[in-house]
């Protein structure tokens, strides 16, 4: 469906590479179309697929795509995240906006790189996009930065996004790819870990249900089995005093920290209300014997 009708002023004849005839008449037909199809943001996405189309007949293509139903990260390419823009090919799993608290949360954990310390080691498991790996660099500075994911499109992702900050993308299950010389090294391990519920996967919106990989989403029958699985081999890599961060649902919190317990982690639950997300924290003890 185009933009613009084949006899309007403003049709793809009458592009110019400024792209002053038809950017600002493009507005209101583009928010329409995007409101017709139920996009709720349909004015700020109207204004970011504008700004990305280069002549009328792109608009009308990302437009299409859009009003199908592929999110809109997908569409554009990218994703805004911690000030930072990520690119987010399609098939990856989408950063969320609330996923910044853990970010913010993992920074004010994380030792500060400087003069005669080391860089800090930092693991960005279920990686997706690296969006993650890439904002605490961002806020750290200098660091080690090793990242992991189980999808092959997300790996290839991620190493474009962190290769700037010299991150290395590893292909596998959870810590099965990370180098050995890790072991009791990492001063903090991140994992936005899928915590969906097996059964509520259907009541996810359709752009991420059926456009983000399931294994992404799925959580298992409680939402905690990933989880599980991450906070029991955190200790074997985890520095003494070392910290695992992981974004849980609110009600799970409890939950997830009883894990972090059964690992041998000391638990804490943060949250913020402005950006509706929890994030639980596990602490290594100085002292305590890896199981």
């Amino acid at each position: 469906m185009p933009v613009f009708p084949a006899s309007s002023p403003s049709s793809p004849s009458s592009f110019t590479p400024s792209g002053a005839p038809w950017r600002p008449a493009a507005t209101a037909a583009v928010v329409a179309r995007l409101r017709a199809a139920g996009c709720v943001f349909a004015e700020d996405e109207a204004r970011l697929l504008i700004s990305a189309a280069p002549t009328p007949d792109r608009l009308t293509a990302l437009v299409d795509r859009r009003a199908g139903g592929l999110p809109l990260e997908h569409v554009l390419g990218w994703a805004e995240f911690c000030g930072l823009r990520v690119t987010v090919d399609r098939g990856v799993f989408v950063p969320r906006p609330r996923t910044a608290f853990l970010v913010h949360r993992a920074a004010a954990c994380g030792p500060p790189a400087g003069p005669g310390r080391p860089a800090p080691v930092v693991v960005d498991l279920c990686c997706g996009s690296g969006a993650v790996g890439a904002a605490l660099t961002e806020a750290l500075g200098r660091v080690e930065l090793h990242a992991a994911d189980i999808e092959p499109a997300a790996v290839r992702c991620a190493r474009r996004n962190l290769a700037p900050a010299g991150g290395r993308v590893h292909e596998g299950d959870l810590y099965e790819p990370l180098p050995a010389r890790l072991r009791g090294r990492v001063d903090l391990l991140v994992a936005n870990a899928p915590y969906v519920p097996t059964g509520a996967i259907a009541l996810l919106p359709p752009e991420a249900r059926d456009h983000e990989p399931l294994l992404a989403l799925d959580g298992g029958a409680d939402g905690l089995q990933i989880q599980r699985r991450v906070a029991a081999g955190a200790a074997h890599w985890l520095a003494p005093g070392g910290r695992l961060l992981i974004e849980s649902g609110e009600h799970q919190a409890p939950d997830t920290a009883g894990v972090f317990a059964a690992a041998g982690l000391i638990p804490r639950v943060d949250r913020s209300e402005e950006l509706d997300a929890t994030v639980v924290t596990g602490t290594r003890p100085h002292r305590a014997p890896v199981p």
